[in-house]
């Protein structure tokens, strides 16, 4: 009897590792819809935080990249640490809450909720932000 509990609580330990799981790889899909996005564009300094953002101008590429849009010329891409879950599925929505008026910033919690039933099925970490801009200025 000892012997199994010893297993169990082995087994328990050994599902809270620390070691972060490889990103899935993205989809042909999703790297198309990244390439387009990113055409003729470069990248600026990674940033901690969004100036401003609105949710209705997210493009999620997939459970590890968002591009927010500041205009036509001018995007973020987020890094979410972790990935987020189900992110980029059918039926999903990536919600953040903003405190204050300081944008969205990296450290901040985003959850994903199932839209049809409210509920929540998965969280991540946001990370830095990289800005691109237009090649020629």
């Amino acid at each position: 009897m000892r012997g199994i509990s010893l297993l169990l609580i082995g087994i328990a330990v050994a599902s809270c590792s620390t070691t972060a799981e490889p990103p899935a790889m993205r989809s042909a899909q999703a790297q198309d819809q990244f390439q387009r996005l990113m055409a003729g564009k470069i990248p600026g300094p990674t940033i901690n935080c969004l100036p401003s953002y609105r949710a209705d101008d997210m493009t999620v590429i997939d459970e590890n990249t968002v591009i927010f849009r500041q205009s036509s010329s001018h995007i973020y891409v987020g890094h979410m640490q972790g990935g987020c879950s189900n992110l980029g599925r059918p039926g999903y929505a990536l919600m953040t809450r903003r405190v204050g008026s300081s944008g969205l910033c990296h450290g901040d919690i985003a959850t994903v909720v199932d839209t049809h039933s409210g509920f929540t099925v998965g969280s991540c970490v946001i990370g830095d932000f990289t800005p691109f801009g237009p090649a020629n200025g």
